[in-house]
């Protein structure tokens, strides 16, 4: 990358153009979002300022931030960590190398379980336990948007339950969640007093011939034991199937989120454990996406 130029000659505008047909012709998708997340994020402004002052001229420290921040996207570090967040529902979540960066696709699986919490009529809080938090953007997305829940999350990395409490504390939820360093493959049903409403869960479903064949911005960057099973890509389904009967309640559901080409064979493991209206919903492209399943005795 060359931006070796006075600095006061490289206006917004001159910048934006010069990066985004560098990285397009590098062969990096959505070359244009990435430039305006990484220069707003280099100037501490919104992206609309970018265009709102295209000819502003970059100062010499501000020209050192962009390259900083470009250079490690030419490395293929994901744009989220550069830039230290990400939106996800609208929210916006801390993400760093410690856990997984939240998708899009997820939202769908929040939507089904705020869709579930929508239908029970309770007095008491309704108990959610999302298995695997990673950031946290699922459970404090839903005790951010819904009133009456209580969501317990767990996962067996400290870092990622750091960052999860503090993406809680960001908006306000705290009081709402609790968290636990858990493994989901231990005896983790003597550590809960009450049944739960709703399980859900985003496990990682990469397959381990898979990951190797996934963007260098996953496989280098992202932590592995987030994405794959380094198995079959049906590991974690096998051991939510098996215990979370000993963990919902009568009529509870199960909601996890699955892999392109896995919803049938996920529907199957849950059905053998005694799961009924087991259903597959598609994301908005029209994957089958998730799986909800009830339990019943």
């Amino acid at each position: 990358m060359t931006l070796q130029q006075d600095p006061q000659s490289w206006t917004i505008r001159d910048l934006m153009k010069f990066s985004i047909n560098y990285l397009q012709r590098h062969g990096f998708e959505e070359a244009r979002l990435n430039v305006e997340l990484l220069l707003s994020h280099s100037l501490q402004c919104q992206r609309i300022e970018l265009y709102t002052n295209f000819e502003k001229p970059l100062s010499k420290e501000e020209l050192k931030i962009f390259r900083g921040c470009f250079e490690r996207r030419l490395a293929h570090e994901p744009v989220q960590y550069i830039v230290g967040s990400t939106s996800f529902m609208g929210l916006q979540f801390l993400v760093d190398a410690r856990v997984f960066i939240p998708r899009p696709e997820t939202e769908t699986l929040v939507e089904q379980v705020m869709l579930i919490c929508n239908g029970l009529e309770r007095v008491e809080p309704i108990e959610i336990l999302d298995v695997g938090t990673g950031s946290g953007n699922i459970a404090v997305t839903v005790a951010k948007l819904l009133r009456g829940v209580h969501v317990t999350t767990m996962d067996t990395s400290t870092d990622a339950l750091t960052v999860a409490r503090t993406n809680a504390a960001a908006h306000g939820v705290l009081e709402k969640m609790d968290f636990e360093q858990l493994d989901v493959f231990g005896s983790i049903e003597t550590n809960f007093k009450v049944p739960f409403d709703i399980l859900v869960s985003n496990p990682p479903y990469v397959s381990g011939l898979e990951w190797n064949d996934l963007q260098p911005e996953v496989r280098h960057f992202e932590p592995q034991a987030a994405v794959s099973d380094r198995e079959d890509g049906y590991k974690y389904y096998r051991r939510l199937a098996q215990i979370a009967p000993r963990l919902l309640r009568e009529d509870g559901a199960a909601v996890m989120e699955v892999g392109a080409g896995q919803a049938e064979r996920v529907e199957r493991l849950f059905r053998d454990s005694g799961f009924t209206d087991l259903r597959a919903v598609p994301d908005l492209q029209d994957i089958p996406r998730i799986v909800v399943g009830v339990w019943r005795t």
